[in-house]
């Protein structure tokens, strides 16, 4: 990355704004150029589109080519991969196996610094989509009708959501409202927070109702979600909790009359999760996925490709990344080490030559217990989405190192599969959109909030409720429902959602000796690391090109 790029991306006059130009994107909308150098016209609505598009799409030209960020690794730098890759890779739920790729290790073992190449890039796309929505919000600053009051509300509430994946990466933000040539100026802990909580306060009254904003759209439920999700967190952003209103906020999302509960969990994570009635009840907030209008390698191409390998069964995609497994931790949150479904080790696996098709793996599996399937009944839990089966190689559940993709189980919730067996418009690039916001960030944020504040009946309720919609056979006792179990509940319901970090240091775990797991810290059977990875370093190149901006403590 070029060192005065960062200067280019936060000094407004010398935005790159024509990357807002000339792409397909989500229905079919082209998105004109709005460069207020290169052009004399502002197509607002398109423009409105491109904000919700840099949630989904990394440039101009679909996989790559003309990149939103300059100097930027396309495929590396949208918005949810590198949001994903921060809040998954150092935690207890996967793994990118390949360990010679840039920060990988070190984002493996938590031990990145203040030059790391992906802190670098999520910071620059935050602040990059911000100075695009400033450029928007600027622009209609003045206009009264009522689809510019509503636009200019979902745009203030994405603003916010940025802004608040910015306090909970690095602390801090380097932050503006308008899009001028002024320098951003440090803004983080309770001013940041005060700032996102009054936006979203401020524009929650011009958003659609509940259920009724077009699907991919934000409506006051996502608003509420969000409120309580900074809320649930306010003891690590301010030093004070807030768990009264983290739970006010969850109840306005639970009882807004529109959301439900899927009975049916493996439907949110399918190709047609935009259609299917179930899966669209409980999505507040999506983004959006089509394998033909939205190619990218972010987004859910990540999510799906980088879990499979070649040979696995129904994969969705023919092409499969052979990237991220699941480490032990997660795994065993599902099963008693000894029951995990396996291959026994005495068994050969047959190469990938001697199946005919999906349905002679499917068969052969069937034989060790080891399809997905297997695992949920074995699991008694329908988000127990693992395969251990033949398909792609015999797995391990003990490797000595991190060596490829059989070091661990193989992660199949994320699919490229419609639920009613109709073909998805793209076998390599999925239709599957991302649930941003769900409905059972909710109930699991109204039983945290509840067990915090000692009223453990009512949160023990909650998990029961969501437990029971998920298919699970056994549902835990009063004295069961510890801290602990409380953590473990929000990796089973949400890994490899782009969250884990979050909860582990709001559990104060993520880098203490409270709780270990495999590969912490760089050993096998993980040990603590240093506190002052509970936040990510400020990118040198940002520091050196904005004296405004001060260094995370430690880095």
């Amino acid at each position: 990355m070029k060192a005065n790029y960062l200067k280019h991306i936060f000094s407004a006059a010398l935005v790159v704004a024509v990357s807002l130009g000339n792409v397909s994107c989500i229905n079919d909308l082209d998105i004109s150029s709005i460069d207020p150098q290169s052009s004399s016209s502002f197509d607002q609505d398109a423009a409105f589109v491109k904000q919700y598009a840099l949630l989904g799409l990394t440039g101009q030209k679909g996989l790559a080519g003309t990149p939103d960020l300059d100097g930027q690794d396309e495929g590396e730098s949208g918005f949810y991969r590198t949001i994903f890759n921060c809040q998954e890779l150092p935690t207890d739920e996967c793994v990118w196996v390949w360990q010679d790729n840039v920060d990988i290790p070190q984002f493996t073992n938590i031990a990145w610094n203040s030059s790391s190449q992906r802190t670098e890039w999520v910071y620059v796309r935050l602040g990059y989509d911000i100075t695009q929505m400033n450029f928007f919000l600027d622009q209609i600053a003045d206009k009264t009708d009522e689809e510019s009051v509503r636009q200019r509300a979902e745009v203030r509430f994405l603003r916010a959501l940025h802004y608040a994946y910015f306090l909970d990466l690095f602390g801090k933000a380097p932050f503006k409202e308008h899009f001028d040539n002024e320098l951003p100026v440090e803004k983080g802990g309770k001013d940041l927070y005060d700032f996102i909580q009054k936006e979203l306060d401020e524009c929650v009254a011009d958003m659609y109702e509940p259920g009724q904003a077009p699907f991919g759209r934000a409506d006051k439920a996502a608003n509420w979600l969000l409120r309580a999700r900074v809320y649930l967190n306010a003891a690590v952003y301010t030093g004070t909790a807030d768990y009264e209103n983290a739970k006010l906020y969850a109840d306005k999302v639970i009882n807004s009359g529109y959301y439900e509960l899927c009975d049916d969990y493996k439907l949110m994570f399918m190709a047609d999760n935009d259609q299917n009635e179930k899966a669209m009840k409980e999505i507040i907030l999506p983004i959006r996925q089509d394998g033909m209008k939205t190619r990218n390698y972010g987004g859910s191409t990540y999510l799906i490709c980088g879990t499979r390998t070649g040979g696995m069964p129904h994969m969705g995609t023919t092409n499969g990344w052979s990237c991220l497994i699941a480490r032990n931790a997660l795994v065993y949150k599902f099963f008693d080490e000894d029951k995990v479904p396996m291959i026994p080790e005495n068994v050969e696996v047959p190469g990938q030559s001697d199946f005919a098709n999906d349905e002679a793996i499917d068969s052969w599996d069937a034989q060790y217990g080891v399809r997905t399937q297997d695992m949920i009944e074995t699991a008694g839990d329908d988000r127990a989405m693992y395969y251990s089966g033949a398909g792609g190689g015999k797995r391990t559940m003990d490797p000595k190192s991190i060596t490829g993709f059989q070091s661990g189980l193989s992660i199949v919730k994320w699919q490229n599969i419609r639920s009613d067996g109709a073909s998805t418009s793209h076998t390599e690039y999925p239709d599957t959109d991302i649930p941003l916001f769900r409905l059972a960030e909710a109930y699991l944020t109204r039983a945290e909030a509840n067990f915090r504040l000692n009223q453990k009946s009512l949160a023990w309720e909650d998990i029961k409720t969501l437990r029971a919609k998920r298919g699970c056979t056994k549902q835990p006792t009063l004295n069961e429902l510890t801290e602990m179990y409380l953590l473990d509940e929000w990796s089973r319901e949400f890994y490899l959602e782009g969250r884990r970090r979050s909860d582990l240091i709001r559990f104060d775990c993520f880098t203490t000796d409270k709780y270990l797991w495999d590969w912490k810290g760089g050993v096998k059977e993980g040990k603590s690391v240093s506190d002052i990875y509970n936040v990510y370093p400020i990118p040198a190149t940002d520091l050196n090109n904005n004296n405004n901006m001060h260094q995370n403590e430690g880095y």
